[in-house]
Formats: structure tokens, C-alpha cells, sequence
């Protein structure tokens, strides 16, 4: 069976003065405002598409990669990604760079690298984006 996550967006006006709030339903952890203003330009307190394809990209890569690195038998202590989604007006995502650094008892750069790349191909959210260029960098810390 599905497991089904569910959020919705409240959005009124137009795209460009108009405004809208993210609701996260089934964890119901908040309201979040969103605007073209703060995808397009500034963020000023308010999240976009992109910052929360950011979010769901960077959990979920820890996730399989922490999830590799046990199956393999070298567990990481800690995984620390940070996600960078490019937005365009326009042209819409033109990427996401994802840079992670993990502290990995016995663990060498190189394994550690092939270990990346592999939650990175392999991760259901980047699969999800199989359109989208996804780059990354990882390095032992």
C-alpha cells in the first residue's frame, strides 16, 4: 500500500501581485506564504516551489545515501545536504545542485563518492525529477 503525503496551496490573485499560503496537511507542521515576488527575487520571509523541491531533494538524497552506506556496512554518524534549486522566470528549473558531507567511520573519499552518486541516481524524489539536471558534490568531513 501507497504511503500518501498531502500539502495544498491557497493561491489569490494573479501570478504577479497575487499571493498564495502552502499548507503541509499531513504533517501539519504550518502555513507557509508564498509569491512570485519571493521565487523570482528576494525570498523575504516567504517560501517558493523551488525552496521546498530544495527541501524534498535533500531529505530524501540523506535518506537513501544514509540508507546505502549502512547496507554497505560503513553506517555514517552524520549527513549533512544542502540542495540548491536554479530558477529562471522563463525558462523555469534550470538545476539542482545538491552538496552533501558526511562523517563516515572507515570510509574513504572515493567510496564515499561512488556511495553519493549512487543515492543520487537511485533516491524516488530525484527519479520523480528525471527531467531535471541534477548535479552534485560530496565530500567527507
Amino acid at each position: 500500500m501507497s504511503t500518501l503525503r498531502v500539502a495544498h496551496t491557497v493561491w489569490d490573485g494573479t501570478l504577479l501581485e497575487g499571493k498564495g499560503t502552502v499548507t503541509f496537511e499531513s504533517s501539519e507542521i504550518g502555513h507557509y506564504p508564498v509569491s512570485w515576488p519571493s521565487r523570482a527575487e528576494q525570498a523575504n520571509g516567504m517560501t517558493s516551489p523551488e525552496e521546498l523541491m530544495a527541501a524534498a531533494l535533500s531529505s530524501c538524497f540523506s535518506m537513501a545515501l544514509s540508507h546505502g552506506l549502512t547496507e554497505a556496512g560503513t553506517p555514517p554518524t552524520q549527513l549533512t545536504t544542502r540542495a540548491t534549486t536554479a530558477f529562471r522566470p522563463g525558462s523555469g528549473i534550470t538545476g539542482i545542485h545538491l552538496v552533501v558531507q558526511g562523517q563516515v567511520p572507515g570510509l574513504d573519499e572515493k567510496a564515499f563518492l561512488a556511495a553519493a552518486e549512487e543515492a543520487r541516481a537511485n533516491c524516488p524524489v530525484r527519479k520523480a525529477l528525471a527531467g531535471t539536471r541534477v548535479t552534485l558534490t560530496a565530500t567527507l568531513g
